[in-house]
């Protein structure tokens, strides 16, 4: 901790000097006797300050929550000797608020007795924190030796993004050898009727259909399609992040990522997610709780991050793009790396779908001819952009704040349903 001293230690100190200088000066040595007892308060203090080395401790009630929760928790701070007056600022991290209480407190402090001060948080951004962070300044008794210092308790806290509830996805176009709630285009074991074909040898005789052997005189049996289930692989593009004063396009790539996640996980799909940007980062597929857990950890890693280097999709291993899955990219389709890299997926026979995260609401207009032009052109090379797109047979939906994931999730859908694949 570092030391400092109050304007009380230089005017007694020229108080003092001035009494014993004038009163040396006259001879006069009653004049001296104003200065010593200053003199004296301010040896005595200089004497009795030593530094009180307080600790703190740091508890939230948990470690996770979400966008929007509110966490109750409680800062503590103890020191070995008395703290006449030791004031705290509890530094909080972007993304972390204080609901109740103050961060700013002014305690005492007796030996080896803790003073805990209460206090309430509001998550309003996902990300990883890290919390415990206080300024503490310690006052002596006499208010003119002051202590300050950063004390750090090392309390993590991760805050998950808010994820929307959707009631359909969009359908990938083949499924795996693994089980799952999809129906697969082949005939197999299963439980929903597919069609009815003659008996073979080979046939199991519980799907023998009675009835219409009966009606036709010989053995027929019913195929089913059997329950499979999807690899799907989120895309996420880090390499841009056109922001707002309340948010920006990496954070609602987060945010439907996490929804994305969750739907395609409940529907006992394997989820996998690619992080595209200047740190290429990726998780194989899998399907489960666990996974859920893993993914979500991995988005609040999600950043901007400069680089230098060019880097291209065929960096990933095979795994992290499994063939026959269904990869949906999250990107504001800035980076001419991320619009070549889509276009080099779908040249590989990927099934591939784009949600353009719309940076247009984070763009502020302007009256002046020349960027009204260049606003315009750009807004043409994005159509332009999604034109060539859906030439492929790709469907790109814009999506911003002001309308919900579920409707870009149809749009996607009726996209698929009703396109037809042109070649480029």
């Amino acid at each position: 901790m570092s030391r400092s001293y109050s304007f009380k230690l230089a005017l007694y100190g020229t108080f003092t000097a001035i009494a014993f200088v004038v009163a040396f000066a006259v001879g006069r040595s009653e004049l001296a006797t104003l200065g010593a007892p200053f003199g004296a308060y301010l040896l005595l203090t200089l004497v009795l300050a030593t530094q009180p080395h307080p600790r703190i401790t740091f508890t939230v009630d948990r470690e996770r929550a979400t966008e929007g929760e509110k966490v109750s928790g409680a800062l503590s701070a103890v020191a070995p000797s008395t703290v006449p007056e030791l004031e705290l600022l509890h530094v909080l991290p972007a993304g972390v608020s204080m609901t109740e209480g103050a961060n700013r407190s002014l305690i005492r402090l007796v030996p080896n007795v803790p003073r805990s001060l209460p206090f309430e948080l509001t998550a309003e951004r996902w990300g990883s924190y890290a919390l415990g962070v206080a300024l503490v300044r310690a006052r002596d008794r006499f208010g003119i030796v002051a202590d300050d210092g950063v004390l750090k308790a090392a309390a993590p806290f991760r805050v998950y993004p808010r994820s929307d509830r959707l009631r359909s996805l969009v359908p990938p176009l083949a499924t795996q050898p693994y089980a799952g709630n999809r129906l697969a285009r082949s005939r197999g074991e299963g439980i929903e009727f597919a069609e009815i074909r003659s008996f073979v040898p080979g046939d199991r005789v519980r799907r023998v259909n009675w009835r219409a052997s009966a009606r036709r005189q010989e053995l027929y049996v019913n195929e089913a399609h059997p329950e499979r289930n999807s690899d799907i692989v989120l895309l996420l593009d880090s390499f841009v992040d056109v922001s707002g004063p309340t948010s920006g396009t990496l954070d609602l790539t987060v945010r439907a990522a996490a929804s994305l996640a969750a739907a395609y996980l409940e529907r006992r799909d394997r989820v996998g997610i690619v992080g595209f940007g200047a740190v290429v980062r990726w998780l194989t597929p899998a399907m489960g709780r666990r996974q859920l857990h893993l993914i979500v950890d991995a988005l609040l890693e999600t950043e901007v991050t400069l680089s230098f280097a060019w880097k291209d999709i065929d960096v990933l291993p095979p795994r992290s793009l499994p063939p026959q899955a269904l990869v949906i990219a999250l990107s504001p389709l800035l980076d001419t790396r991320t619009v070549a890299a889509l276009l080099d997926l779908r040249s590989r026979g990927f099934d591939l779908v784009v949600i353009d995260i719309s940076p247009l609401p984070f763009v502020r207009g302007s009256d002046e001819p020349l960027e009204a032009l260049a606003a315009r052109l750009w807004r043409l090379w994005r159509e332009a952009m999604r034109y060539r797109y859906e030439r492929l047979g790709v469907g790109v939906v814009e999506w911003d704040e002001t309308k919900p994931l579920s409707q870009v999730i149809e749009e996607v859908r009726a996209f698929r349903r009703y396109a037809r694949r042109v070649s480029a």
